[in-house]
């Protein structure tokens, strides 16, 4: 059975000297894996649309458990994401974090959606990349079921006090007055709005806010715990991004 498919390359691997083994991300199906044959010969004309972080228009074919790739147009490729190293390993984390949290064989168009977005915001190099490290984490996190509940402390359901506390551990917020146990990491006013405006926010709206450079830094750092804590995964692309300077 034939079908047609818009999805991202999230992953590529090298199968023999000519084929490659994709990993997919789709709209109607969430992750799938197809094998592209001949793509790696320079006079292939599916190699770009085949490519890592290439978004492309699929025509597929189910044999069995697998699928194999029949044609390919590329929509666009976000080479633009890779103009320096410290852009490029951002995006392929971005890849990973779809890898582990986008579901198979399910819808997953906000999955997508967030990925692309993202890329493309990456790419264009005009917003903060803390800030669109933040975005993507606390998003994607939140699409996978461990949306943190930012609400109101959950002692006495203050909005905001002086001094709010995040538990990196359940999602849930407290107050000075409240805080008890667990794995609390303080976090400025600033911090929180951001967060309540990422996850409250209709999706168009996510990117369309700023903060200053150092609230960034905080944030991505917050977001980032808070989605490993909740994973219990290990990034390797999330190691290799934290561990090139800044420019």
């Amino acid at each position: 059975m034939k079908f047609s498919a818009e999805a991202l390359v999230i992953r590529e691997k090298n199968i023999g000297e000519s084929d490659r083994l994709l990993t997919l991300l789709t709209k109607e199906q969430g992750i799938i894996k197809a094998f592209a044959s001949g793509v790696k010969n320079y006079k292939s004309k599916k190699s770009a649309g085949t490519s890592l972080l290439s978004f492309s228009s699929f025509l597929l074919e189910e044999k069995g458990d697998t699928y194999r790739v029949r044609e390919v147009s590329p929509i666009r490729v976000f080479f633009g994401a890779g103009d320096n190293i410290k852009k490029l390993a951002l995006s392929q984390y971005f890849c990973e974090l779809a890898l582990v949290l986008a579901p198979m064989d399910t819808e997953s168009a906000e999955f997508l959606r967030l990925i692309l977005n993202s890329l493309h915001f990456l790419s264009a190099g005009d917003k903060n990349i803390n800030l669109l490290k933040a975005v993507t984490e606390l998003k994607i996190i939140a699409l996978s079921g461990y949306s943190p509940e930012l609400v109101s402390c959950e002692g006495c359901g203050c909005f905001e006090s002086d001094m709010m506390y995040f538990n990196l551990s359940d999602g849930s917020l407290w107050c000075d007055k409240c805080k008890t146990g667990g794995n609390l990491r303080p976090i400025s006013k600033t911090e929180l709005s951001a967060m309540r405006h990422i996850l409250f926010s209709p999706f168009d709206k996510i990117y369309n806010f700023s903060v200053p450079d150092e609230c960034a830094a905080a944030l991505t750092k917050l977001t980032e715990d808070y989605l490993v804590t909740q994973t219990e995964h290990k990034f390797a692309t999330l190691d290799f991004y934290n561990s090139i300077p800044e420019d």
